[in-house]
């Protein structure tokens, strides 16, 4: 959202004819940092984003940091297709950098957003994606402060590519990192898994199911308070995004030096979610999410945990799914629902590119 290469304009301007946002495009002039320009971020993101700092006007926004310790997150957003069940591009640059932050414990505050479009992208589809953000980020209480726009050349940027940066507060006391998971501890999961890449392969296959699965896209920072203020000293939070549940466990097992042990009878999945992966071989324990997050806390503060986060509109489904163990190899293992048990280990390539 950027004017001579840079960020917001400062105040509206008027122009003799208004943007097109039902029939209009996209054009490389509305990259160049002119008038052109200035009327996209006038009449489009201005209409979605607006709050006082982004009304700043300048290349930054200036703002006093609150009392804590601060937590920033930068992420990029490529998915394919840009609408699907349960969300799209907008929403989902919200959800995925909120998130991130959420798992230090902190309390979003604030996001940045750089916009990568492709000329012929219409603007009613950009319009409606940045409609979708500024919901979005309002439902989270968050403010998009900082902006800038860029436009590549038609068949460059496959419609439109979001970079979002996030910045959030944790409070005193909270100590939750990937490092500190113990052996003993219980993990838990907030609920079913494998929705959102099944919902996305679904839509880009152009697959029907009897069953409509959507993507579970939300924001799960007001899930984390809750959980916070019932149990304190939550080890571990991590968003099971690219690679699923499996490869963020073989994560936090490396980070943290220990072994975990899961299984699969006590683990979330829908029953849709099963089907569609049987049939399409896929894995679900390594399909992405971007609605959950898996918690690891002390055993003895499992079933308090567990608790809370069923009491949460967010955590209904949520269930203790393992436990942490002693183990050189820093192996994930799974008690089956045969009996069996199996390594779970680290995704060997890209089961879904462009899921996020």
């Amino acid at each position: 959202m950027a004017r001579h290469d840079t960020k917001q304009s400062p105040v509206p301007r008027r122009f003799a004819g208004r943007l097109d946002l039902e029939h209009g495009a996209v054009d490389m002039s509305h990259g160049s940092g002119g008038r052109a320009m200035a009327q996209l971020i006038d009449e489009l993101f201005r209409v979605h984003l607006e709050n006082a700092l982004l009304a700043q006007g300048n290349d930054q926004a200036l703002f006093e940091p609150p009392p804590g310790r601060l937590v920033t997150s930068t992420d990029g957003h490529v998915i394919s297709p840009l609408f699907f069940p349960g969300g799209d591009i907008g929403a989902l640059a919200v959800h995925g950098t909120v998130n991130d932050v959420a798992m230090a414990g902190a309390r979003p505050l604030y996001l940045t957003a750089s916009f990568i479009l492709e000329e012929g992208l219409p603007l009613a589809d950009l319009e409606r994606i940045v409609a979708s953000m500024g919901a979005a980020a309002r439902a989270a209480g968050v403010q998009v402060i900082a902006g800038d726009t860029k436009v590549v050349e038609r068949g460059k940027g496959d419609g439109c590519f979001i970079s979002t940066t996030g910045i959030g507060v944790v409070p005193d006391g909270i100590q939750i990192s990937g490092d500190r998971a113990q052996p003993g501890d219980a993990i838990l999961v907030s609920g079913s898994l494998g929705d959102h890449g099944v919902a996305i392969l679904s839509k880009r296959e152009n697959l029907g199911f009897e069953t409509e699965i959507a993507s579970d896209s939300q924001s799960l920072h007001d899930l984390v308070a809750a959980m916070i203020e019932a149990v304190p000293d939550i080890h571990c939070l991590r968003d099971p995004t690219r690679g699923g549940l499996a490869t963020t466990l073989n994560e936090l097992a490396l980070q943290s030096r220990v072994g975990m042990q899961i299984r699969e009878p006590a683990i979330p999945i829908r029953a849709e979610v099963s089907a569609a992966c049987e049939l399409l071989g896929l894995d679900p324990l390594y399909v992405a999410n971007e609605g959950k997050l898996i918690a690891i806390c002390a055993g003895d503060r499992a079933e308090t945990l567990l608790a809370a986060m069923r009491t949460h509109p967010k955590g209904r489904e949520a269930a203790i799914i393992g436990q942490v163990v002693t183990d050189p190899h820093q192996f994930v293992q799974m008690e089956t629902a045969f009996g069996g048990s199996r390594i779970v280990d680290w995704l060997a390539g890209e089961q879904l590119p462009r899921i996020c």
